[in-house]
């Protein structure tokens, strides 16, 4: 988890590097084909000799609500990463357990305790003091609104994920989706926003490549490290991102916080934890309670 981490944050950087050549969209655009690409890549390597993989089945359409909402959550985060510090983008777009502590009754029927839902409010509390919007400007303050919102939506495309997972529906199928629904969803909305602009050189080239080669080493890290570890811990280690970006804005960019900023990136990473350790708890004592007829 801290090497995916790790992945997550330096493909922040390589998008706000991106950024002065590239809109956000086209940015989505090249990270989700090259991802699309290392994945159909890996599996015909590994699947070659078996036939061929059926991307259809009964449960498409719940691939394409998930494709939808994680491209929303993808396109909005890359806006506010490229307008925004890259530690205040990747703290805002890891709010997602604290919106899903408010989702689980009513989409996934798990109900939270009292304690998540003040942590919740407490996570709040931290991205008002992060954001500040009585004084950041009316950019600012929409790119953070977006950066928030792609926090929301990564909740949503976290329920959907786990509602293929209880249906049977294979890790690779569901990523496969993911990356196509981005693609052609940043397609379109690149080409209505100013068109697009080619690769001009070898930089450029390099960049896009660097951008969509570490976020697709980052899934597959983070993937390895749900599936092979403690789920709470690996929860609590995914903030290690906003860590790594906080550090990579020092030294790339000399990117510096108001204190007050600081105390609500803080407040809000430790309320984030508690929620992201209270739902993998939650879904743990689900999984121990016998079931009707045991």
């Amino acid at each position: 988890m801290l090497g995916a981490g790790l992945c997550f944050a330096l493909m922040g950087v390589f998008v706000k590097l991106g950024a002065a050549w590239f809109s956000s969209h086209e940015l989505v655009f090249h990270r989700s084909v090259i991802g699309l690409l290392l994945l159909l890549g890996a599996l015909s390597l590994r699947h070659g000799r078996r036939g061929g993989l059926r991307v259809f089945g009964v449960h498409t359409g719940l691939h394409l609500q998930r494709g939808l909402v994680g491209f929303v959550a993808l396109a909005t985060f890359f806006y506010a990463v490229t307008h925004l510090p890259l530690s205040v983008a990747v703290t805002l777009n890891y709010t997602s357990p604290l919106f899903l502590a408010l989702l689980m009754p009513w989409q996934l029927g798990e109900r939270p305790s009292r304690a998540q839902y003040l942590t919740v409010a407490l996570g709040f509390v931290g991205v008002v003091l992060l954001l500040q919007p009585w004084r950041a400007p009316a950019r600012d303050l929409l790119a953070g609104v977006l950066g928030l919102w792609s926090g929301i939506m990564a909740a949503f495309a976290y329920i959907h994920v786990r509602r293929l997972g209880r249906v049977g529906e294979p890790e690779w199928r569901t990523v496969f989706w993911f990356a196509l629904v981005c693609a052609l969803g940043a397609a379109l909305l690149a080409s209505i926003d100013g068109g697009w602009h080619a690769p001009a050189d070898g930089l450029q080239i390099g960049v896009l490549l660097a951008m969509g080669g570490l976020a697709t080493l980052g899934q597959l890290a983070m993937t390895r490290a749900y599936r092979t570890g403690r789920t709470v811990v690996v929860a609590s280690l995914a903030y290690s991102t906003v860590v790594f970006a906080s550090v990579l804005d020092g030294v790339i960019w000399n990117q510096s916080l108001p204190p007050v900023a600081w105390l609500g990136m803080a407040i809000t990473v430790a309320a984030g934890i508690a929620a992201a350790v209270g739902s993998a708890r939650g879904e743990a004592a689900l999984r121990r309670r016998p079931r009707v007829g045991e």
